[in-house]
This record gives C-alpha cells, structure tokens and sequence, in this order.
C-alpha cells in the first residue's frame, strides 16, 4: 500500500545538546491514504509535536520524514487562529494565499461556510464568535483547501458538550468521500485525550509516551483490554485512567 507519510526513526528535540528536551524519540511509523489515524498519550507525550512533524512546522532532529510530493494539507490547532476580519475573509484568505483569485476565493469561502452552517454569519467578525463557531469556521478554512490529509490537534476539547458533538460530526463528514465515487477518502491525522471520539473517528490508535511509541493498533484492538493486559500494559494503564 502507498504511504502518505513514513517516519524512520525520527527525533525531534528541544533546547542545547546538553540539555535537550526529547519531544520525539526513534518514531518509525507509516500512514497511509484514506486512514484515520489518532494520537493519544498524556500531555506532554509528543503528540502535538508529531501532528506539526508532518505537516512540516517542525524539522527533525534525527531520522528520516518522508511524505507524499504535492499532498495538499490542512492543519487545525485547538485554539483557533482567527484574524480581525469578517468570517468569510478568515475562509478567503487562506485561498488567496494559496493562489486563488480574491474574488474566486471569496465565492468558495460562502460555499465552505454553508458547508459548516455558517453563511449566515459571514460578515460578523470572526473574534466575535462563540468557541464553538470559531472552530467551525477554521474546519471550514481548512475544507476549502480541499486538502488529502487534514491533522488536527485536539480540535474539540476546549468546546463545550454540544460544540463538541457539531465540530466532530463535520469532521467526520469531511473525511467520508461522496458515495458516487467521484472522490477518494481524506486522511484523518488528530490528537485527543477524549477516547469515546477516538473509538468514534479513527480507525487506527498510536499510544505515545515520553516522545515514544509504545503501541500502534486497529481501534478495536486498542480497546481490547485483554489484549492490552497482555502485551501494552503502559497502554491499558492510560486506557483505565482516562475512562475512569
């Protein structure tokens, strides 16, 4: 199967060789199109820094990162990074930057935002939006690219329960291709501490501790704690103490 991303003992550290902070050690790990693919650890564990690994905002220190020539990528922060325009120029302004036309970019930014429930409000300005409403609209930024792969770095978790439940749902519509087949599945690359959207969303579960990998497995198995007794323990640890 082609990959989209391979690490090969990759390393990225912090800081003055004599005292380095180790954010990532020896991460091999391969991606491929159309996967589902959540990051989960404590914090501090080196999911963040894997997410902008891949999408290029951090270079390793060690090893090797490989990814697919001309995949188009869009990465969404917790926080979102919304500038002191209307809604839709947020939206349009990434298109511009991309190459787009202003006048072509602004169109697609109304059709992104109707995408995310939001064309009504395309001419408020972004800062004044509720939390949940301002992640919708970066979602929408980010499908207007129409990007193969989109990373995501704890997306919902400082939205409230039903803010939560509005910005998964798009991201799982965004990620499910048309059923006529005129396009093909998007790659899903998210951190998250919340495990009922990681059994929801991802179809694959990378277990990251103190910058390393320690687990990597389809979603049923990651939550097959006998399965984890036996050969994850550090893994079923985290599994328990989040569900507790």
């Amino acid at each position: 199967m082609n990959s989209l991303f391979r690490l090969i003992e990759a390393s990225v550290h912090f800081g003055p060789a004599h005292n380095a902070v180790h954010a990532l050690s020896d991460v091999t790990l391969t991606i491929a199109p159309g996967e589902r693919v959540a990051l989960v650890g404590a914090n501090g564990c080196g999911k963040s820094t894997l997410l902008r690994l891949l999408h290029g905002l951090t270079s390793a220190t060690a090893g090797q990162v490989q990814s697919a020539p001309a995949t188009r990528q869009a990465m969404l922060f917790q926080h979102p990074h919304l500038m002191r325009l209307s809604v839709q120029s947020n939206v349009a302004l990434g298109l511009w930057l991309s190459g787009t036309g202003w006048r072509t970019a602004r169109a697609r930014a109304l059709a992104a935002l109707e995408r995310v429930g939001l064309a009504a409000l395309a001419q408020r300005n972004a800062r004044k939006l509720s939390g949940g409403q301002q992640q919708r609209v970066a979602l929408a930024r980010a499908w207007a690219l129409a990007p193969e792969v989109m990373l995501l770095d704890e997306p919902t978790a400082s939205l409230d329960p039903h803010a939560k439940r509005e910005v998964e749902a798009l991201i799982d519509e965004f990620s499910n291709p048309p059923g006529d087949g005129t396009a093909s599945a998007m790659t899903l690359v998210f951190a998250s501490h919340n495990l009922g959207q990681v059994k929801r969303l991802a179809s694959r579960v990378v277990y990251l501790e103190q910058g390393r990998v320690l687990a990597d497995l389809p979603v049923a198995d990651f939550f097959d704690d006998a399965l984890l007794q036996r050969q994850y323990p550090a893994a079923q640890l985290f599994v328990k103490g989040e569900l507790a």
